[in-house]
């Protein structure tokens, strides 16, 4: 009797200890995924960047006009009136954008470009070089514990949604006829369509979702395999459960494919058939979801993730504004 009850009190400590052990390689996970700085210390930031990188599709016209983007970007941002704000989230982070503002009053448009998942606001000053050549006022925002901007976690676009908010109303308060378009890139696409779930004012004319992802909860199962070479074991779920702990948000509520339904503010899916990090039928499956006639769909043969502006950007930036000009108050001044 007292051999079995030894044993059963070393079978309870043993699964404490496992449990334990499997909560802190959890939390370790959340961290390696989320927090940019901790990723660093574990190498994951450039895991994740080489295996990203090694997906992407790569032939002689890519890399082309990819040279040419970062040439254009560094000229832009040589000639344009640039400058860095700073606004306080709703929970106390200090999150910083570049703005530039056109050199003489051209009207109201604005163009908030927001940057994919580990990324910063400088990746899209290539998307911004164009929009600003065509009259536009330009907002880029680094999304929470992102670049220059502070939190504890990335937001996988849900927390980033209300933070965007803060943003469009810091143009509003100084442009209160600004005319705005949101154009994101991955994770920020999917921001952009979570936040047509919140009550977007009518300022906002329409929305650039390029290869936005539906949520967030299926693209870690994927990237926990693809990144880190580990199964779905429980861990997703736990996960969930200590980012609603730790980080204050639910990775199960972070869905453009729930929140695309609940606004009608104009959209334009853009999405590479080539892409391996997020599969091209999402934006298929978004662009079903979304109920509104005021949306088009655009599929770039041969582009992989986020390259669709590279492989043809004459098509690309074409396709873009002649879905914004039909939008914009033709007294814009563009």
């Amino acid at each position: 009797m007292q051999k079995m009850k030894l044993r059963t009190k070393i079978i309870i400590w043993a699964l404490a200890v496992l449990l334990i052990l499997y909560n802190v390689g959890v939390n370790v996970l959340i961290s390696a995924a989320l927090k940019p700085e901790f990723m660093r210390k574990l190498d994951a930031f450039q895991r994740i960047t080489d295996k990203s990188y090694s997906e992407m599709v790569r032939t002689d016209e890519i890399t082309e006009n990819t040279g040419k983007a970062r040439e254009e970007a560094k000229a832009f941002v040589e000639k344009a009136d640039g400058s860095k704000v700073r606004i306080r989230s709703y929970d106390g982070y200090q999150l910083i954008a570049s703005v530039f503002r056109q050199p003489e009053p051209k009207g109201k448009p604005w163009v908030i470009l927001l940057h994919g998942y580990t990324g910063w606001k400088e990746e899209m000053y290539h998307y911004a070089a164009k929009y600003y050549d065509r009259g536009f006022n330009i907002l880029c925002p680094d999304l929470r514990c992102q670049g220059e901007s502070e939190g504890d976690f990335i937001g996988m676009g849900w927390t980033d949604r209300e933070d965007v908010m803060l943003w469009i109303d810091e143009i509003l308060g100084a442009y209160p006829e600004a005319e705005i378009v949101v154009h994101g890139e991955s994770m920020g696409a999917s921001c952009a369509l979570m936040m047509m779930g919140l009550n977007l004012p009518e300022n906002v004319v329409c929305i650039i979702s390029d290869c936005a992802m539906e949520d967030a909860m299926s693209m870690f199962r994927k990237q926990l395999r693809d990144w880190f070479g580990i199964p779905d074991i429980g861990l997703i779920s736990t996960a969930r459960i200590w980012l609603i702990l730790r980080g204050g948000y639910d990775l199960r509520d972070a869905s453009a494919l729930n929140e695309v339904s609940k606004g009608d503010v104009p959209i334009l899916f853009i999405h590479g058939d080539q892409d391996r990090i997020v599969p091209v039928g999402d934006a298929k499956d978004l662009y079903e979801a979304f109920g509104s006639d005021e949306k088009e769909i655009m599929i770039v043969e041969g582009a992989g993730h986020a390259q669709s502006c590279y492989k043809d950007p004459d098509a690309y930036y074409d396709k873009v504004f002649g879905f914004i000009d039909r939008y914009l108050d033709p007294d814009s001044g563009l």
